[in-house]
């Protein structure tokens, strides 16, 4: 997708300026800005971030809706408990990130390196990650409701206590679980990763397999 595809493209003002706290933003294109600050429980409506960087930042509990971002870096930023919905998300670094407890929902990551990512206890739902690169992200004791990872890597992943149902890892190009089989429970994988998998589970059931 493009910035003129969007279906509110016609009605995107450019921002200037810094962010603040707690406002509202509606229909506003950000493009190529640099961004650091406090601006916890800000929400964006119909918004477009292009080029954006934000670093060492403070978005706990803020909201994006409709919302679209490409070519952008976020590093360091504390999204803690904030919340997506209809979203994509495109090209975009995603490092030290905080946001555990968030709720993301029926929102696309495509193409986006995600390291370092905190997503314990996060509700994840009809959430798609296509040809991601998802390196040390947290899943611990996150919902995830039909998510999928197509063409993705995933890289010291953890699931440990996290609740899967419909969660589809086939189309993972590959599958690097450091907690094994702990939290797989409700996931569909092949049987191609099944097979990559089974000393973990012989492991867990102290099963012994010699030829």
């Amino acid at each position: 997708m493009r910035l003129e595809d969007l279906p509110h493209a016609h009605l995107l003002q450019r921002h200037t300026g810094p962010l603040r706290p707690d406002a509202r933003y509606d229909t506003v294109h950000f493009d190529g800005l640099a961004l650091t600050g406090q601006f916890g429980g800000a929400h964006f409506l119909e918004c477009a971030f292009t080029g954006v960087r934000v670093e060492e930042s403070r978005l706990r509990r803020a909201g994006f809706n409709e919302v679209w971002m490409s070519g952008g870096r976020m590093v360091g930023v504390d999204l803690a408990e904030s919340e997506w919905q209809d979203s994509e998300v495109d090209s975009t670094v995603l490092a030290g990130i905080s946001a555990y407890g968030s709720a993301i929902r029926r929102t696309v990551f495509r193409r986006c390196k995600l390291e370092a990512v905190n997503l314990r206890g996060a509700v994840l739902r009809d959430v798609v990650f296509e040809d991601c690169l998802l390196r040390d992200v947290d899943l611990s004791d996150a919902k995830l409701t039909d998510v999928s990872f197509p063409g993705s890597t995933l890289d010291e992943v953890r699931l440990r206590g996290a609740a899967l149902k419909g969660a589809d890892l086939r189309t993972a190009a590959s599958l690097g679980l450091p907690d094994g089989h702990l939290g797989l429970r409700g996931a569909v994988i092949s049987t191609a990763q099944l097979l990559d998998l089974a000393p973990q589970f012989a492991h867990a059931l102290g099963i012994t397999v010699k030829d």
